[in-house]
């Protein structure tokens, strides 16, 4: 795999990633259903897709180019308010257009 499939290969998944608890409101991890999940439930099951994405990037790193480069505090800052720039049109669908759309309709 080449750096630029694996650059390409990391974005998609950093956005499905963010927006999944979001868009899945009675699912937490896809698979375990739940009547109705709360901001914190979210926000928790958000945290750990950063951190998968984050562990995801790691191994591509590793396996694209051979070597992984050290990072300072300043990477994880910036990866974390890129995941949470790429988490903002689910959380707009959840706690916004989901509402507008139910009272648009009734």
């Amino acid at each position: 795999m080449s750096v630029d499939q694996a650059v390409w290969l990391l974005l998609i998944t950093a956005i499905v990633l963010a927006n999944i608890p979001w868009i899945l409101s009675n699912r937490i991890f896809i698979f375990i259903k739940m009547p109705q999940k709360s901001v914190v439930v979210n926000l928790l099951e958000w945290l750990l897709y950063f951190i998968l994405t984050g562990i995801f990037a790691y191994l591509l790193e590793q396996k694209s180019m051979g070597h992984v480069q050290e990072q300072d505090w300043e990477f994880y800052a910036v990866t974390f308010f890129m995941f949470m720039i790429f988490a903002f049109p689910g959380f707009i669908y959840r706690y916004n257009l989901k509402k507008f759309l139910k009272t648009k309709n009734n």
